[in-house]
């Protein structure tokens, strides 16, 4: 791999008086050789945010019929609760689309002055996979961006070709510089400590529908080379209904740098039970970069969320855990009241916000699916 000065050349927009002005500009990050070497890392989702980035659904891709329509009220919902804390940053179609979001907004009570939009094509609703990974230079107090490749979770749902552009639509947008490493690698099948180590699934990164050209200890090495990370963790699979051969913030995350939530199933007569008890059986033998055993906590999964004789990828885990508090999913189910009791011990210093998400799950994914944090710096 070859790493030179990068560049991210943008051109901006500012309305000043109902007149907008448009200026380019050049910023400029030195890499001495990999964005790790120059002293960028990813932070934990805890690190405070600026905004956090969402792309709008728009299209029965994911929720057919509708669906759609059935979904957006759990979903403004979503908005309303990040931008309690930080900006939300919204990925639009089109400037129609734009227009009916801020009227649905706005009926809802939302601080406008809170919203942030880019305006461009756009595929899938699913930003922390096609969205940028924000890194941080803690001592030049520098950030910049890396936009992995998007291929729609080993080519399942062409067209993707829109959303594989956010990363660098969003570096114009803030002003940042953008690396692209060249490989395909998604923002859910990762998760951080903020303290060198990352948890992922051999599921999805071994899988040969993502980079079939790399061996693990190769995507081991673009983890720690452009994430800024130390070690890499790994568990087994994910649970049934993911379509994304088992994103790890399905299963498994940080809530602190020692601490993990794992989930699990506590009836042996259900098709997530094995796995996660594999998976637990790992992080259990796991340590840390200081040698440490993590603790474990263990978060139970729903009762089986079926919808239409569809068994959707249901579970708690799917959380965001932004400025405001720790929104988290819940779906009307007999199991949604112990989760909630289990992470407000797991985070004690945070406000745990549920919200009913019965209908966004149909597109087989939740929270975190849909969102990517930008941290603050």
């Amino acid at each position: 791999m070859r790493f030179q000065k990068t560049f991210a050349t943008f051109t901006a927009h500012l309305k000043l008086n109902q007149q907008t002005i448009s200026f380019t500009t050049v910023l400029q990050i030195n890499l001495s050789s990999t964005p790790k070497a120059s002293g960028f890392t990813f932070p934990a989702e805890w690190h405070p945010h600026r905004a956090t980035w969402l792309t709008f659904p728009h299209n029965d891709a994911s929720w057919q019929g509708d669906r759609l329509s059935k979904m957006y009220p759990q979903y403004l919902a979503f908005i309303k609760a990040i931008s309690q804390g930080e900006n939300v940053g919204i990925i639009a179609n089109d400037e129609n689309l734009k227009q009916f979001i801020i009227t649905q907004l706005t009926a809802i009570g939302v601080d406008l002055s809170k919203i942030e939009f880019i305006i461009k094509p756009t595929n899938d609703a699913w930003c922390r996979d096609h969205g940028p990974a924000f890194l941080i230079n803690p001592d030049t107090k520098q950030r910049m961006i890396v936009d992995w490749g998007h291929n729609a979770w080993g080519g399942k749902y062409p067209p993707y070709d829109d959303d594989n552009r956010t990363p660098q639509a969003i570096a114009k947008y803030l002003d940042l510089a953008a690396v692209t490493p060249g490989i395909i690698m998604e923002g859910g099948s990762v998760e951080f400590n903020g303290a060198g180590s990352i948890l992922t699934s051999k599921s999805c990164l071994l899988n040969k529908n993502r980079n079939p050209h790399l061996n693990q200890g190769q995507i081991e090495q673009y983890l720690y080379d452009y994430y800024g990370a130390e070690q890499v963790l790994w568990v087994e699979d994910g649970i049934v209904g993911d379509d994304t051969d088992g994103h790890i913030d399905d299963t498994t995350r940080f809530v602190n740098a020692d601490t993990i939530l794992a989930c699990v199933e506590n009836d042996p007569n259900d098709e997530n039970y094995g796995v996660l008890q594999t998976n637990l059986k790992m992080l259990k033998a796991m340590r840390l970069l200081n040698g440490k055993q993590p603790n474990i906590i263990e978060l139970p999964m729903p009762k089986a969320v079926v919808i239409d004789d569809f068994r959707t990828p249901g579970s708690y885990a799917n959380f965001l855990i932004c400025n405001a508090g720790v929104i988290v999913p819940v779906f009307k189910n007999p199991n949604d009241q112990i989760a909630i009791d289990i992470l407000e011990q797991a985070f004690p210093d945070r406000k745990i916000i549920p919200l009913e998400a019965t209908e966004i799950i149909w597109g087989q994914g939740s929270f975190h699916c849909l969102s990517q944090q930008e941290p603050l710096i």
